[in-house]
């Protein structure tokens, strides 16, 4: 049987999309910063570190944001909640099956949500 999430999950939903997507680009650029200023590598191994993260975190912010429809609601907010982008009041802001749901996903395939935390 399949449960869709309540009408009021996917106008949170469309609301915190907005404010986390916002968070994934500060926490990108803060990431970008620390590359560049890594006095201990050549220019060249820095833009290629930048360039690594730029490939991997666009990828991030496709299974994350790109196209929401009711359908990848689940998916998208699982990725988003395996990113930590929710403030624990926001999560709360969901139905209790929503959130269940989305912390099941996030446990059993968490490891292709989980944001790369090396640049290396």
């Amino acid at each position: 049987m399949h449960h869709a999430p309540p009408e009021s999950d996917w106008k949170a939903f469309r609301k915190l999309r907005e404010v986390t997507i916002q968070r994934f680009c500060q926490r990108v650029f803060d990431e970008l910063e620390q590359l560049r200023e890594n006095g201990a590598k050549t220019s060249y191994e820095r833009y290629l570190d930048v360039h690594r993260l730029l490939q991997t975190r666009d990828e991030e912010l496709g299974i994350a944001f790109d196209n929401p429809r009711r359908s990848q609601m689940m998916v998208q907010l699982a990725a988003i909640y395996a990113h930590e982008l929710l403030e624990p009041e926001e999560f709360a802001r969901f139905s209790t099956f929503t959130r269940q749901a989305v912390e099941l996903f996030a446990e059993t395939v968490g490891w292709l949500l989980e944001p790369a935390r090396s640049t290396e």
